[in-house]
């Protein structure tokens, strides 16, 4: 379930998975979602955001990755959710070993380049 609390924990594992801190400072865009709500004490230590414009799919890389996901569901009649659900985590698990296509769908030319 989204909301403010499931929010908080995903930003506090978030900022310890990157490593967020004083000295490292990560920038995390969001849309307006209404569980985007900080704890009280803010977010944690490195982590900042900026929150887009609201009505801008156009610039939420996520918006672009639809039709990869859903070209294996278009124009199918699943029997069940079940077999919906295996399809398309299937098309998940393969996107995931394509990161050249999804670079090339998701990454915006004004952006920074973030490498490893």
């Amino acid at each position: 379930m989204l909301n403010k609390d499931a929010y908080q924990a995903v930003m506090a594992a978030f900022a310890q998975s990157v490593g967020a801190g004083p000295e490292h400072h990560v920038l995390v865009v969001e849309d307006g979602g209404g569980f985007h709500v900080p704890a009280l004490q803010g977010h944690p230590v490195g982590i900042q955001t900026v929150t887009l414009p609201p009505y801008s799919p156009e610039l939420q890389p996520v918006e672009r990755l639809w039709k990869l996901t859903d070209a294996t569901l278009a124009n199918q009649c699943f029997e069940s959710l079940d077999d919906l659900q295996t399809t398309l985590g299937e098309q998940c698990a393969w996107l995931e070993t394509q990161p050249d296509l999804l670079t090339r769908h998701t990454l915006f030319h004004w952006w920074p380049l973030y490498r490893n």
